[in-house]
């Protein structure tokens, strides 16, 4: 079968990642292109969902994190610091003291 050649430009910790990831799969990054064109052509599609957020869905994991780190906070009993009480805590602790 004839060979040839596909140059892409990437950014460089994005190619050092793939390269590390591919590796602990036991497979060049060749390899692997391999694998995603071929599943590429044999499927006519890209092989996974590519979409973006919409404005709704991210305001409502933000706040669903919101209100679980409410819930902890409540629960640890430190929702009713202030920005200066906890700025103190995030101090100590990067002191390694306890409070």
């Amino acid at each position: 079968m004839k060979q040839s050649t596909i140059s892409i430009r990437v950014d460089e910790n994005l190619k050092k990642s793939f390269d590390e990831l591919c590796d602990s799969f036991g497979l060049s990054n060749t390899a692997a292109m391999t694998i995603f064109m071929k599943a590429v052509v044999r499927e006519r599609r890209i092989p996974f969902e590519l979409r973006a957020e919409t404005e709704s869905e991210i305001r409502a994991k933000s706040m669903e994190a919101f209100e679980k780190l409410r819930k902890e906070a409540q629960q640890n009993g430190v929702s009713g610091m202030s920005l200066e009480e906890i700025n103190e805590e995030i101090r100590s602790a990067r002191r390694g003291e306890q409070s």
